[in-house]
């Protein structure tokens, strides 16, 4: 990672309406739109041009942020088409090219890398139903398209979509591992920029005690319906890493009951706790 400058432009200076985004020594903008505002957006140059699209939001059976990714000749045709049929989304975000260089080529491409990484980093459930082929690009065009996806890359987690963020990068630049035990499960876990991530083979109890509250109970059952979590011989076993909103929600699902996670994950170097090294250092 190195500095970078990005300039957000507020067309109506509203700062939860429209958004223009773009690394100032970048051909790529992003233009955020909220689904309320579509029509506003229309008249906008802009997103009347190919490019490529996100779709974000969520549901309540799911227990990840949902995205769709598609590209188009059109952006906002497109995007109005998907207004009259898809509930789930409450932003789209649109990507094209400042000098209109962009080709059909180029907008497949990205298309194809933003699903296969999508998938691959697995932070948000997407909604496509099938998985792009790898359009033919020469060796040259491929690698300034992979210097593009990394400035979308950039531009979608600055306006709040996060989707090709690895979980794991905090916990490689952290020294510590965090865990949160009993005498039969051991889950482990990092602190990261936007909340608490619980790695892939974490175990967590099976059965939640009397106590639980009921939002932790309704976490739990939404994570063993959307597969993060499976009984395994009589635990609960992580599939994936799965990102929760607060040390404590995460130590709550995997102690399965009501738990301060500040004081429940510690670290295996020295058995501190998440309080004692972020909040008391």
């Amino acid at each position: 990672m190195k500095p970078q400058t990005i300039q957000i432009f507020l067309p109506d200076g509203n700062p939860t309406g429209i958004k223009i985004a773009e690394l100032t020594n970048r051909i790529i903008t992003a233009i955020l739109v909220p689904r309320n505002q579509l029509q506003d957006a229309g008249k906008r140059d802009e997103i009347s041009k190919h490019g490529i699209y996100f779709l974000f939001g969520e549901t309540e059976d799911k227990a990840k942020p949902l995205v769709y990714i598609g590209e188009t000749d059109d952006c906002i045709d497109r995007i109005k088409a998907h207004n009259r049929n898809k509930d789930f989304w409450n932003h789209a975000v649109i990507i094209t090219s400042k000098t209109n260089s962009s080709t059909k080529s180029h907008v497949k491409y990205l298309e194809y890398i933003s699903i296969k990484n999508a998938l691959d980093i697995n932070r948000y459930e997407t909604d496509n139903q099938t998985t792009p082929a790898k359009p033919f690009v020469t060796e040259s065009m491929e690698a300034d398209l992979l210097d593009n996806y990394g400035t979308i890359k950039i531009l979608l987690a600055t306006l709040g979509f996060p989707i090709f963020e690895e979980t794991r990068m905090s916990a490689k630049k952290s020294k510590e591992l965090f865990c949160c035990k009993t005498k039969i499960i051991m889950a482990e876990g990092n602190l990261i920029n936007d909340g608490f991530v619980v790695y892939k083979n974490s175990k967590a109890v099976q059965n939640a005690t009397n106590e639980c509250m009921k939002w932790v109970i309704e976490l739990r059952e939404k994570l063993i319906e959307n597969g993060i979590l499976k009984e395994e011989n009589g635990i609960l076993s992580f599939l994936s890493d799965h990102i929760f909103n607060s040390p404590s929600a995460a130590s709550s699902v995997v102690l399965g009951r009501h738990s301060n996670g500040w004081l429940e994950w510690k670290n295996k170097t020295n058995n501190k706790t998440l309080d004692e090294l972020y909040r008391k250092s």
